[in-house]
């Protein structure tokens, strides 16, 4: 078979067949968060609301990680799609690379400086030594995940979405049984409380990317060797940094301006931050399809713009848009029936459920605007185009999402609520930004490299 007649690697994958394990895989990963919540609301809503504080600002660090993983992601995908299997190789090493040096400096300033962060979120000083030293620890080891975020990347660029979901389950089982042992002392073990989620936390993480290092040099196409990991490529880091950072800008306004608002949110009270923590943490469960299909869809998008097949990415990503909106408009509308007892099995109290209750009847108008970010958005830094999200992000989470939560949530008292709808607000508005840019078709100029049967060099990123 000649370099023309070879089968474009798009049509070797099917959008449900990549989408299930991610969606089964994003669930497990959010159960990491909320299994601590969960079992630390035996213990006290207290310590539920400031291990839920440290946990935002984890999930920021993470989020942070993702911008070499979401660079590799998509270029790593490119080349795939273009039959540049060694060369996605070798910048699949480098990438895993640039993000474990990041996540040892990472790691270096929350030990250093996670006291000083929670004084920040105005936190009450019992809550602050919780959470201090919840953060400690797993920020002393958040370096772990952000190597598995960028090996996950990889093998899920290469198409292989299954073996990533049945790593997450491993971890989750083994955080679960750590949790379960360490958080109340069973069967003779020490009995640490929040200590023992936090380690429990790092060890299944550290099993975790163990056995994702082992899958990556059993499934790639192409073998990674050693040197690829210390061998310096500025065309590739460029290509990956022209999308990853980016991305990166886009996660740190969208987490900086969520922790300018909780801080909004423990100026209304403590009641109002632990329902926010239950209410935000089942809140993640629903956008989980939207996450799956957006990240399935990149996959294919990316190797279908890598092969140089427009069109087919057009089609692609218009039709996923129209499938998450619906199934998650259904998800949220089965759930909202259901409101006070999903709220009731994390707490009794009677104020927390009720506000809880009516957030999630508003998440019936929030839930499907988010979708059309993450799928949309996706597609957009699947085809290089990682510029406009960002610019828009800004505008949108500090023109609209800041201002508007003091407005509504504190100056004119409408509390936890206010802050909800302008959550609601700010999606809606960046949900239509981006689904007229994809309809612009802009971003068909954007590919970061030609099909091998057309070039064999790297097309310089544009703008």
């Amino acid at each position: 078979m000649t370099t023309l007649d070879r089968i474009p690697s798009w049509k070797k994958l099917s959008l449900f067949a990549v989408t299930w394990p991610i969606f089964i895989d994003s669930v497990l990963r959010m159960m990491l968060g909320t299994v601590d919540v969960f079992m630390l609301s035996r213990i006290s809503d207290k310590a539920t609301g400031a291990v839920g504080l440290a946990n935002e600002i984890i999930f920021f660090c993470i989020l942070m990680f993702g911008f070499v993983g979401v660079g590799t992601s998509v270029v790593v995908s490119q080349y795939i799609g273009a039959g540049r299997e060694k060369e996605a190789s070798k910048i699949s090493a480098l990438a895993i690379t640039i993000n474990l040096v990041f996540g040892i400096l990472v790691s270096i300033a929350l030990v250093s400086f996670g006291e000083p962060l929670m004084r920040l979120m105005n936190l009450s000083p019992e809550q602050i030594d919780i959470a201090s030293k919840y953060l400690k620890i797993i920020g002393g080891f958040i370096w772990i995940e952000a190597l598995s975020y960028a090996v996950s990347s990889v093998i899920r660029s290469n198409g292989n979405t299954k073996s990533v979901m049945f790593v997450t389950l491993g971890v989750n089982i083994v955080h679960m049984t750590g949790n379960y042992l360490l958080i109340f002392g069973n069967f003779g073990f020490p009995e640490w409380g929040v200590t023992g989620a936090a380690v429990s936390t790092v060890v299944s993480r550290l099993l975790g990317i163990i056995v994702l290092f082992v899958i990556l040099y059993r499934r790639i196409p192409s073998p990674i060797m050693k040197r690829d990991y210390v061998t310096w490529n500025s065309s590739y880091v460029k290509s990956i940094l022209s999308v990853g950072l980016p991305a990166a800008g886009e996660h740190l306004s969208w987490q900086s301006q969520y922790l300018m608002v909780v801080s909004f949110v423990n100026m209304i009270g403590v009641t109002a931050l632990n329902t926010h923590v239950y209410v935000m943490n089942v809140s993640n469960y629903f956008m989980a399809l939207a996450l799956a299909i957006g990240a399935g869809t990149e996959i294919i998008v990316g190797q279908m713009v890598g092969s140089g097949d427009m069109q087919a990415a057009y089609k692609r990503l218009m039709r996923s848009v129209k499938f998450s909106f619906l199934v998650t408009f259904v998800i949220v509308g089965i759930a909202s029936l259901f409101r006070h007892q999903i709220i009731g099995m994390f707490t009794d109290d009677p104020d927390i459920i009720t506000v809880g209750a009516t957030i999630f009847l508003l998440s019936v108008v929030l839930e499907p605007g988010r979708t059309f970010n993450i799928v949309i958005i996706n597609s957009l830094r699947a085809a290089g185009d990682a510029r406009f999200p960002v610019m828009m992000g800004v505008v949108s989470m500090w023109g609209v999402s800041v201002p508007l939560s003091y407005l509504l949530g504190v100056h004119f008292g409408i509390g936890l609520l206010g802050v909800w709808i302008a959550f609601t607000i700010d999606e809606w508005l960046r949900g239509v930004l981006m689904l007229l840019r994809w309809r612009s078709r802009k971003w068909e100029s954007k590919a970061l490299v030609k099909p091998v049967s057309t070039s064999d060099t790297a097309v310089p990123t544009q703008g």
